[in-house]
């Protein structure tokens, strides 16, 4: 400090006479060392608030952190209390202390996970044979990089052990619970969250973890009807490691042959004589090579099967109860997108307090077992893709991973809590649709009204003047018409004289494009000012006005739906592994056609600019396929089948010749087909629902006077 302050004084004498006073010697020392420590401290901080932090901190639960052989050890007296068995009528408002949540803006639970320990007994012998599973490991990892955790326990709404009981063939039931009680914040496992996947043991298997837990809510992997609690306890799938390993191609819907795994072997071997190919029995493999994995194959009568790659080849494939109710097989029957058939009276299927198992599986009591294939072989075609579907989508959000089956949990008990804020029926078993950047759906728009009233018909024409002057003359005898607009798409030829044009009391306005697009009917023309708009070809000259004002009120009534007359359909063509665009006359319909159909106009925004892929390049080149287009992105946006109104059945024009009818050229069907494949593939998904609907007048086949009726004048087929 002496020589500090030495050099200091040297450099002032250089620079001439000071310009303040210069400091006694003892002061100079005094400021040096109080300046001194403030730096070291500040040094220190920084020190302490980046150099890593003991094991004792639960902020970070990184899997390196996660180490039983770090964990301090915790020697178990035999003299510690025990908590009670569990409370069979424990309930969230008898058993859970909600005030502990607490109101917060993002109506989320906070979880806290208590620091690892290892539990001993008095002679040093762990409570479990395996400490920290691996799948534990990635449950408490996935908590912990959630938005529910916390490391505050004191704003914490639930707790989660960091003692394993996923398996309880590793525990020892009564030192486990022992652990428990000594929890510092147990209160009699009030708020605290068990998980556990494999309950029971030899003989009689309970299908509740038999470790005493006082209060606690269990998330329960085999749970039966008699042991769960409902609305208190979660029942969790039982996680299969083959998940993790097996990556399976994705499969295409309609294959035929059932799987069935084997329990009732009499019964079942007396169904595959019956019944021969359609039926295939799998049991374990006693003979196998050394080496091979027998937990990956399947055998029948000699025969090696790869697993679960079989699965992928059935239809159906059947989960009977084995020791325990709840069995990982379920779960590898999802991920293969094969039907479930689940036979085990009594067992509470996964998640089943939010998701219709009703999409994805049948249930079959196990004395109607003899019946399954009658059964089965009622179930209409269609509906077991849907369910295939289903199954894949139940896999791939729910089941897929320990991450997956934690965060469902948690969300399953965040929306107990916060109810008004809960998850609908919708968010849980309809799988999301494909969402663009920047787009909303229409039906969160806020509600504007629109310029004017009615609705702007939209006629896409080329140079068939005599029928569209005769369409425009029918347009306009509806009453909620409010403009006709005439897109003239020919930029070879000029549209006819003003003084040509029929007479009608409606405004008139003829846009002319700079290319012969078929995408030019769906732009946002700034001329449409109304919410409805009808889109109509210029030989659609069969619609009454009472057809065409119905389907505007329709409209109104559903307005962001497509109503439309017309409807066709989409099949999955199993021959050529496909789908293809049928137009026979069926009560079903996914789709109707833009030759005639009423729509939001926002949807021309969205076809014009949001489109994805290239699917409007495509519509433009092929100079076909814009209503299967708008089609899929209505549906796609909405979730829902377009309206079908009347029972017309098809457009028929007299004076249409082949050369005129785009429709009625020979590769127009096989031109569709390629279409839909095409827009399947662009939208990732196939977003067209099926329906059997038709919405027809009040009256419309009673037999009432005609002047009694709104709408008299319906057409036929």
């Amino acid at each position: 400090m002496v020589r500090l302050s030495m050099c200091s004084s040297g450099k002032y004498s250089l620079r001439g006479p000071a310009l303040i006073p210069r400091m006694k010697t003892k002061h100079r020392i005094y400021y040096i060392t109080l300046f001194s420590v403030v730096l070291l401290g500040l040094i220190a901080t920084g020190m302490f608030q980046f150099w890593p932090h003991s094991i004792e901190s639960t902020a970070d639960w990184s899997l390196d952190r996660r180490s039983m052989h770090d964990a301090p050890l915790i020697q178990l007296p035999v003299s510690n209390p025990i908590p009670e068995r569990g409370d069979l009528s424990c309930r969230m408002h008898t058993c859970f202390d909600v005030y502990r949540c607490g109101y917060n803006p993002k109506n989320r639970i906070k979880v806290y996970i208590y620091p690892l320990q290892r539990f001993v007994d008095e002679g040093g012998v762990p409570i479990s044979s395996t400490g920290l599973s691996r799948e534990y490991n990635d449950l408490l990892s996935t908590i912990s990089d959630s938005e529910f955790y916390t490391d505050d326990v004191t704003r914490a709404c639930l707790f989660v052990p960091s003692i394993d009981v996923l398996n309880q063939n590793s525990l020892r039931i009564r030192e486990t619970a022992q652990a428990l009680a000594m929890l510092p914040r147990w209160d009699k496992g009030m708020n605290h969250l068990l998980f556990n996947m494999l309950p029971g043991g030899p003989p009689d298997y309970n299908t509740a973890l038999d470790v005493p837990r006082d209060r606690a809510l269990l998330a329960g992997g085999g749970f039966s009807t008699w042991t769960y609690r409902q609305g208190y306890d979660v029942s969790i799938p039982v996680y299969s490691p083959l998940s993790a390993d097996v990556e399976l191609p994705e499969r295409q819907p309609g294959q035929q042959a059932s799987s069935l795994h084997v329990t009732y072997r009499a019964e079942l071997e007396r169904l595959k004589e019956e019944n021969g190919e359609a039926l295939l029995l799998l049991d374990k493999c006693s003979n196998l090579s050394q080496g091979v994995a027998s937990a990956r194959k399947r055998c029948y009568k000699g025969q090696v099967f790869d697993y679960p790659q079989i699965l992928q080849e059935s239809s159906f494939c059947v989960v009977l109860r084995g020791a325990r109710l709840g069995q990982a097989t379920l779960s590898d029957v999802l991920q293969a997108g094969c039907v479930p058939i689940i036979l085990a009276d009594s067992y509470i299927l996964p998640f089943s307090e939010v998701l219709d198992w009703k999409r994805a599986s049948v249930v079959i009591p196990e004395e109607k077992l003899p019946e399954m294939y009658t059964i089965l072989k009622s179930i209409p075609h269609r509906q077991v893709e849907e369910m295939q579907r289903q199954a894949c989508w139940f896999w791939d959000a729910y089941f897929s991973s320990m991450k997956a089956i934690g965060m469902t949990t948690l969300q399953i008990i965040n929306d107990r809590i916060y109810p008004y804020a809960a998850r609908t029926y919708e968010q849980w078993n309809n799988p999301p649709v494909v969402k663009w950047s920047s787009v909303n759906s229409p039906l969160f728009l806020p509600l504007i009204p629109p310029r004017s009233p009615g609705f702007t018909a939209v006629v896409l024409t080329y140079d068939r003047i005599e029928s569209l002057f005769r369409v425009i003359t029918e347009i306009s005898k509806v009453p909620s018409l409010a403009k006709l607009l005439v897109v003239w798409n020919n930029q070879n030829k000029s549209p006819p004289e003003d003084s040509l044009w029929p007479k009608i009391a409606a405004p008139l306005k003829v846009v002319r494009t700079k290319e012969n697009k078929l995408s030019n009917r769906f732009f946002p023309y700034d001329e449409i000012e109304t919410e409805a708009v009808l889109a109509i070809d210029d030989d659609i000259i069969m619609l009454t006005s009472d057809e065409l004002q119905f389907g505007y009120e329709v409209r109104e009534r559903i307005p962001y739906r497509l109503v439309g007359y017309p409807g066709r359909l989409h099949l999955w063509d199993h021959e050529m592994g496909k789908w293809k665009y049928e137009s026979e006359w069926t009560n079903e319909v996914s789709m109707v056609l833009t030759g005639a159909a009423f729509y939001h106009k926002y949807f021309n925004y969205l076809y014009t600019y949001k489109m994805p892929g290239d699917i409007k390049n495509w519509v433009d080149a092929h100079m076909n396929c814009e209503d299967i287009a708008i089609n899929f992105l209505v549906a796609n946006i909405t979730g829902k089948a377009p309206i079908k109104v009347t029972p017309r059945k098809k457009f028929k024009c007299p004076e249409c010749t082949a050369i005129d009818g785009l429709s009625l050229d020979q590769t127009h069907m096989v031109e569709r087909s390629e279409c839909i494949n095409k827009f399947a593939s662009v939208f990732g998904t196939m977003p067209l629902k099926v329906v059997e609907h038709r919405a027809d007048p009040v009256l419309y086949k009673d037999d009432f006077p005609e002047k009694l009726k709104s709408f008299p004048n319906i057409g036929s087929l």
